[in-house]
């Protein structure tokens, strides 16, 4: 405990990847820490799951970030490799596109860029420039990530203030000032589409994606991301947190301004000195916390809300070779939004076919795990996944019902079925599913992670709302990732700290 500071009984609501963070972090700092969590496993959205023996990342599925995992993990006392075993990806992802192109992205700067180079000349070495110029940005800004955000004079510090310029653009901004073609910009915003949201909606520090992945790397974590909550549940235990399973918050306690503690499903009522919240924090505000002022419910109804989307989960047999993720984005130059319609057997890229339909889908998502670890084989059959982001709004509208007709239409799609001679969809999940086994708040994940809310820091680790009450979690940091949630949990963490001393 530092000196002058006051232990305080801390309850925090959620075992997602910030929840435990700030669990142990204040652990760390002396104070007494007990943790609610409404499923019976830690991760939340970052958990994984098993069906027929074969195992499953239910939510994240690669880690973009690692500088971030590692300052998280040593700001907990904890050495990262030591916890959780990570591969660095060699062959990260391809993009098809509808124009019948597509586009690999590799570990390796030299082998990716001269790929591009091939399919348009000179454009190898403007992606060279590309990247070495977001990987300056990055350097530059990446300290932000560590701190609170504090508005534009945080910009000043280790010459941050030159990169200014480029966070007041979007993505597609930022990508349209490259010179790449058109379908390589599009392909560089995949991070965005697959979230379903419009490259001039978007932060532009998604264009540092390159950089980590060609610097640092990409990585597969060995037995799946959610192996990453599990170590900090552990390390949690160790030093002293409680953690309780199967107990659902009903709501957070206000009174006079201040939270109190929490009421549970089951009717208790469980005091605190300070609660911090995981629950994501829309639904801390809408859902947990109804004594907190109009005016900031009405800030949060007006933020727009992102889906998880629609996902299978599927045993199959074939190819592995490749990359570990397969993308098909699915507009091309002027067409807007287009619907699959074909693909030849054991096809590439060349083989799609398009049929001009209005749809809110920009893309899909294979995921091969097996392509990095071929342990994970069992009798031939291997596990992988098939996503798509489905828009918060559509998904409301249409229901259960039309949640699981689209996830139907989406594994009758021929393209994610090349090289595999037979597949088994094991389990499957649409944004109602996903909202009623995580309690998400209207079935959505967080914020839509626009450029302007990042630019306004996203929600406050230190709630205005309430005395006592904090955030973290993915609401509270650029976005979904799991290192950024586990830096949120260190900095709601360290707010705490700062009031109790």
């Amino acid at each position: 405990m530092t000196k002058g500071a006051q232990p305080k009984r801390v309850i925090v609501v959620g075992a997602g990847m910030g929840g435990l963070a700030a669990a142990l972090r204040l652990r760390r700092l002396g104070h007494a820490v007990r943790v609610l969590e409404a499923r019976h496993a830690p991760g939340g959205l970052a958990s994984g799951l098993e069906v027929e023996g074969f195992a499953f990342d239910g939510g994240p599925y690669i880690l973009l970030d690692r500088p971030g995992l590692d300052w998280a993990f040593r700001a907990l006392g904890l050495a990262l490799d030591e916890h959780v075993r990570l591969r660095r990806l060699e062959h990260v992802y391809d993009v098809a596109t509808a124009d019948g192109v597509t586009l690999r992205f590799h570990a390796s700067l030299d082998e990716t860029a001269d790929g591009f180079e091939r399919q348009w000349p000179r454009a190898g070495a403007r992606y060279r420039q590309f990247v070495a110029r977001m990987a300056a940005h990055n350097r530059r800004l990446r300290p932000l990530l560590y701190r609170p955000p504090a508005g534009p004079l945080s910009l000043l510090r280790g010459g941050a203030w030159r990169s200014a310029p480029v966070l007041l653009r979007s993505l597609g901004a930022v990508l349209r000032a490259s010179g790449l073609p058109e379908p390589l910009r599009e392909a560089l915003g995949i991070w965005t589409h697959v979230a379903g949201q419009r490259l001039d909606e978007a932060p532009s520090v998604l264009a540092f994606v390159p950089a980590l992945v060609h610097d640092v790397g990409a990585f597969y974590a060995q037995g799946g991301i959610g192996g990453i909550p599990q170590a900090l549940a552990g390390a949690a235990l160790a030093a002293g947190a409680e953690i309780e399973y199967g107990a659902a918050v009903r709501r957070i306690v206000c009174r006079d301004g201040r939270a109190t503690g929490v009421e549970t499903e089951d009717g208790r009522l469980l005091e605190a000195d300070a609660v911090v919240s995981n629950a994501g924090g829309v639904g801390t505000y809408l859902d947990l916390a109804p004594e907190i002022p109009p005016p900031a419910a009405q800030a949060m109804r007006a933020l727009p809300l992102q889906s998880p989307g629609v996902t299978a989960y599927v045993a199959a047999r074939g190819d592995t070779r490749g990359a570990y993720l397969r993308f098909l984005l699915l507009h091309g130059r002027g067409s807007g939004a287009s619907h699959v319609s074909g693909v030849s057997p054991r096809g590439s890229s060349a083989g799609i076919h398009f049929r001009r339909e209005p749809s809110d889908a920009p893309c899909r998502l294979w995921i091969r795990p097996a392509a990095v670890d071929p342990t994970l084989e069992k009798d031939g059959w291997w596990p992988a996944r098939l996503l798509s982001p489905m828009d918060h709004a559509r998904a409301e509208r249409e229901g259960r019902a039309g949640q699981e007709a689209a996830l139907d239409r989406i594994l009758e799609e021929p393209w994610w079925q090349a090289g595999l001679d037979e597949v088994r969809v094991l389990a499957r999940r649409v944004p109602a599913g996903w909202g009623a086994s995580f309690r998400l708040h209207r079935d959505s994940m967080n914020p839509v992670m626009t450029a302007r809310l990042m630019r306004r820091g996203r929600l406050s680790h230190r709630s205005p709302a309430a005395t006592n009450l904090f955030l973290c979690g993915s609401a509270t940091h650029p976005g979904q990732w799991v290192s950024f949630c586990a830096i949120s949990g260190v900095l709601a963490a360290d707010r705490l700290h700062e009031d109790a001393g």
